[in-house]
């Protein structure tokens, strides 16, 4: 791993390099460095010169600083919503995005009556049993969305929705209202509502959620809750360039 993020390394320093400027800056044999080259390019984050044997960066590593980039946006900007939202209910409040076939909480903010919840930044969370996974998985593509539904889905609690049909009526309804709702379906006494984020061109890049117990984040005081969820992440998206 070091040696190849060496490669990845001299190419941004470079620009380009062949095979044996990059073996003898790394002091590597030619044969590991044509390896390490090989597997970068296999996926997609160097390409080859074809006509002169250089290589480059390529393509791939675009997508990977715009997710990062993504990431580090939605942060900065969100620190604020969270901040508020979290004064404003009293509870814990974070902002996910998606990493792979999960969410990630990298954003977190604790109101005065969350003194005591646990640490959910940095963690990464099951879209189907999570609020804020519901959003995230509720807006990906058709194919995501069916390859994931085609899974055999883990159950944590006995309210944990696992069945292809209706986990897909719950993915449509979160579509349709604007925001997800997951009662004790991760853990036990534990309920959360969550709202999309999105960037400048609509496209839904993270999930901001509010979440606490059931005794307090209760089945009439949900649809005010997520009323507040839904004016914070539109002022989250507001920040990130949507509508503008």
């Amino acid at each position: 791993m070091d040696r190849a993020v060496s490669v990845l390394e001299s190419l941004a320093r470079h620009g380009e390099a062949g095979v044996t400027e990059i073996a003898d800056e790394l002091g590597v044999h030619k044969s590991t460095a044509f390896r390490l080259l090989g597997v970068l390019e296999n996926r997609g984050l160097v390409g080859q010169a074809k006509e002169r044997g250089k290589y480059y960066l390529a393509a791939g590593m675009l997508r990977l600083a715009g997710a990062a980039a993504v990431r580090l946006d939605i942060s900065q900007e969100g620190g604020p919503v969270c901040r508020e939202l979290a004064d404003e209910l009293g509870e814990t409040v974070n902002i996910a995005v998606l990493d792979e076939d999960m969410a990630v909480n990298i954003m977190q903010a604790r109101g005065a009556a969350s003194v005591t919840a646990q640490n959910w930044l940095g963690r990464r969370t099951p879209l189907h049993a999570t609020s804020s996974g519901k959003v995230l998985f509720a807006y990906q593509s058709q194919v995501m969305r069916e390859g994931l539904l085609a899974r055999t889905l883990p159950r944590f609690t006995e309210h944990t929705i696992t069945g292809t049909s209706a986990l897909r009526a719950e993915l449509e309804s979160v579509e349709e209202q604007g925001f997800a709702v997951a009662v004790e379906e991760l853990e036990l006494g534990l309920a959360a509502v969550a709202a999309p984020a999105r960037s400048h061109d609509g496209k839904v890049i993270g999930a901001i959620s509010v979440s606490g117990p059931v005794y307090r984040l209760t089945e009439e005081s949900l649809p005010a809750l997520a009323k507040r969820t839904v004016a914070a992440a539109a002022e989250l998206s507001r920040r990130m360039g949507h509508g503008l």
